[in-house]
């Protein structure tokens, strides 16, 4: 077991709300940060079919065995225990004495919302950050074999191939998530769909074109979508304007939260294999864009990240806001700095610029940082020492 960033935001909490929840995809390591951070408290994982009908059939008496409060595991699972358990924080709002997880996210805050809104803190574990990955003794090294792995706890906590235990977290997720959160009947299709998204990483999102290439409806395409979000697959990268509605109307960029299931997904089995693969650049730009939204997300702060293209040609890779300031990011896979790899942000930061000139930064390949005159060149190994 290693410490995790989140463990900071999750003690701060528990000494204020009554109640903490923990969403976050499967196996992202919910319960065992949990029940590290808090040892002393009971714990029940509703995955197990004799406490769930407890829960279910008797949520007063379920609740009632723990009288100093509990970790609760996968509360999904029985969407009317938070209905309950608000009666039981009224009468006593002792902070901290509630610990509930959950992998679906939409399942989860639609219960949690409608019954313990201004009771609980609401938590984002996202798998594993470069960080908290050179935590484990042997950690992947190089890019590629970064890349590879991914960031689920499970694969480095116990020394696993990567795409012998993805291969089965893609069996599981598609078998027991997919099926509760939305009615998939043909789940070869729905697999076929993800797969599809998976060589649509770092890429703008034509749902038109991904429905037409899966042989199936735009509508459920949108559906599908909405599921890969929902239990933490993917995320969208919004176009960044200054105007709103312009926000909205782009089309976004589409990103996996972890590059070893995009690895599965396209059939790479092998680091030599990723090396020469056609969409390593791809795999890059989404391996930054998930960096910098875990180290966000764990800090507790809005994702708040876009990408930027204008008619012109001119695009950053990444928008970063923060106040009122603007972060540009080139991401570029090659080891070595070649001029023309600062040429995109340079174009942006006239187009971009306010009072206060956009920050530029490349993230790249290789092994030395460069401070330029108007640009930071990052090694990737170095780009959690930025704070985002």
């Amino acid at each position: 077991m290693i410490d995790r960033d989140l463990a900071v935001r999750l003690r701060r909490a528990a000494r204020t709300f009554p109640a903490v929840t923990v969403t976050g995809p499967r196996q992202s390591g919910k319960s065992t940060l949990c029940r590290a951070v808090f040892p002393r408290h009971a714990y029940a994982n509703l995955e197990a079919p004799d406490v769930r009908r407890f829960a279910q059939e008797d949520p007063r008496g379920f609740l009632g065995q723990f009288a100093r409060g509990a970790v609760i595991d996968e509360v999904q699972r029985c969407p009317d225990l938070p209905s309950y358990l608000q009666v039981l924080i009224d009468q006593d709002p002792a902070p901290g004495q509630w610990i509930l997880t959950g992998s679906q996210n939409l399942t989860l805050l639609e219960s949690v919302s409608q019954s313990l809104a201004g009771r609980t803190a609401l938590l984002h574990l996202l798998p594993l950050a470069r960080t908290e990955v050179c935590r484990f003794k042997d950690h992947p090294t190089t890019l590629d074999e970064t890349l590879f792995a991914g960031g689920y706890p499970r694969i480095f906590d116990q020394q696993l191939d990567p795409s012998d235990w993805l291969g089965a977290y893609v069996a599981t997720y598609l078998e027991r998530d997919v099926r509760t959160v939305l009615n998939v009947g043909d789940l070869i299709t729905f697999q076929r769909f993800v797969e599809l998204c998976a060589g649509r990483t770092g890429q703008l999102l034509n749902l038109s074109a991904l429905a037409g290439d899966c042989g199936i409806s735009q509508p459920t395409a949108k559906a599908w979508l909405s599921v890969l979000e929902t239990t933490f697959i993917v995320f969208r990268l919004p176009s960044y304007s200054r105007n709103l509605r312009k926000r909205v109307v782009k089309m976004p960029k589409l990103h996996f939260y972890d590059t070893g299931l995009i690895c599965w997904l396209l059939g790479i089995r092998s680091v030599a294999q990723l090396r020469v693969h056609p969409l390593r650049g791809a795999l890059f730009e989404t391996w930054v864009a998930s960096e910098i939204l875990k180290q966000r997300v764990h800090r507790g702060e809005p994702a708040g990240l876009f990408y930027y293209r204008d008619s012109h040609g001119a695009e950053a890779d990444l928008v970063v806001p923060a106040g009122e300031t603007l972060t540009l990011v080139e991401v570029k896979s090659g080891a070595t700095v070649s001029p023309d790899m600062l040429d995109a942000v340079r174009k942006v930061r006239p187009a971009l610029a306010s009072h206060t000139p956009p920050a530029a930064v490349l993230i790249y390949g290789g092994a030395t940082p460069q401070k330029r005159s108007d640009v930071t060149v990052l090694p990737w190994t170095a780009i959690h020492d930025r704070r985002w």
